[in-house]
């Protein structure tokens, strides 16, 4: 069957990126994203500020300012108690007021396991729609925040996590990217692709852009930040399965140096929940980026490789 063809769709799922782009005018574009998941921490309030911080992320990522949300929950009503579910989405409507945006509904079911996240709506003018593609050889890599998210909120499960890793974690997952993407707009010019970091983890998200973009990633191991404790956690073998699947997922394509042992690479494939954002900009945009950033209060904003010309796939050194 032929797909259906629509000039106002400006982003759809030809490149996987991160939300939907529609057209309403010469002067606006919706931006429409959602995503919802199970707890990854205990804490019930945590949870719903971490999935709607995840959720809101897409937008930033594609450019755009949220400016409303939906609700989505799936919890058990007859085996645990409605406080709970109070504490969740109260969680989500703290984040909500930080992205300065109201929840204006949204829809719940009966569901043996708790799940909570957003319909997530934003606007961004048509000619500035960030994408996954764009990046041209030459380009810096940056990173907004630090990656182990997946080791550590299975380290939280197991009940191996301290309290201070446990904060570090929540502290990171509940940030917005709002002042990340606000950092990068300041130098919108000089921005050629941007995505966030999640599921598929930094390797995963990276082929994406290459495969978008056309050209090749070269990725200093070193210049990764790394939650403190994700290492120490992961030889262990606190390890979610997700990052398994993502390196094996990724690794045919990733060309490893030899120092780069396999629990880094476990690392660098790790399934991040709220992640950071990850750009390419040109490399004379760096020092106002960076002036922008700090000014704006972003936790981190690590370079972490660059673009150069070749077949689509990712460089570890």
């Amino acid at each position: 069957m032929a797909p259906f063809v629509d000039p106002a769709v400006l982003v759809g799922t030809e490149t996987r990126d991160d939300a939907a782009v529609y057209r309403l005018d010469a002067e606006k574009a919706l931006v429409c994203t959602t995503d919802f998941f199970t707890p990854v921490v205990d804490d019930p309030y945590d949870f719903g500020r971490i999935a709607a911080a995840n959720a809101l992320s897409d937008v930033y990522a594609m450019g755009g300012t949220p400016i409303f949300a939906l609700n989505l929950v799936g919890f058990p009503a007859r085996t645990l108690p409605m406080e709970l579910l109070g504490q969740i989405l109260e969680g989500g409507n703290t984040i909500a007021r930080e992205a300065g945006i109201p929840i204006l509904g949204g829809h719940s079911i009966d569901d043996p396991e708790p799940k909570y996240g957003m319909v997530a709506i934003g606007l961004v003018h048509p000619d500035r729609v960030w994408r996954n593609g764009g990046a041209r050889p030459g380009d810096l890599l940056v990173l907004t925040k630090p990656l182990g998210i997946g080791v550590l909120t299975t380290a939280i499960k197991r009940e191996l996590a301290s309290d201070a890793e446990i904060e570090a974690a929540v502290r990171s997952m509940t940030t917005l990217n709002r002042a990340a993407a606000d950092a990068l707009h300041e130098v919108e010019a000089s921005v050629h692709a941007v995505t966030d970091v999640t599921g598929y983890g930094l390797l995963g998200h990276l082929l994406e852009m290459v495969d978008a973009s056309g050209c090749r990633a070269r990725i200093d191991v070193a210049a990764i930040p790394i939650l403190d404790g994700a290492r120490a956690h992961a030889e262990r073998g606190a390890i979610p399965g997700g990052s398994k699947a993502n390196l094996e997922s990724a690794a045919p394509r990733v060309t490893f140096a030899p120092t780069v042992d396999a629990l880094t690479q476990l690392l660098l494939a790790d399934a991040q929940t709220s992640g950071g954002l990850l750009a390419a900009i040109a490399p004379e945009a760096l020092p106002a980026l960076t002036d922008a950033a700090a000014r704006r209060g972003v936790p981190v904003l690590a370079v972490i490789g660059r673009f150069e010309a070749g077949d689509p796939g990712v460089t570890a050194v």
